[in-house]
């Protein structure tokens, strides 16, 4: 069976937005996500989070980290592993960004 891979819009926050306290980067998902890539194009260290609270992910200045969730999955009529629609994320500094922003940009199917 051939699926649709479709790209939902690029979350974002720019440098102004993110602080010592988590901030929301953008809205929460619309669908269940496949592919998920987290860029930091700040010049300071970042943290991202689900719940706002929880460190969950590091991203250096100036990295990116991508995660393709559904590789190597077997077709057996199981659940697809994503990130489910409604899922936010969140970001805040560890240290101060001058310039730059940081994105998420997903894809489903």
């Amino acid at each position: 069976m051939t699926q649709r891979v479709q790209l939902e819009p690029i979350r974002s926050l720019a440098f102004g937005g993110i602080s010592a306290s988590y901030a929301a980067v953008g809205t929460p998902f619309d669908n269940p996500c496949r592919l998920i890539c987290f860029t930091n194009n700040t010049e300071g260290d970042v943290f991202f989070s689900r719940d706002g609270s929880t460190d969950e992910l590091f991203l250096a200045a100036g990295s990116f980290k991508l995660f393709d969730v559904q590789t190597n999955v077997r077709p057996t009529g199981e659940s697809a592993s994503v990130f489910e629609k409604g899922t936010q994320w969140y970001v805040k500094q560890i240290e101060s960004p001058v310039s730059g922003s940081v994105y998420i940009e997903t894809m489903y199917a």
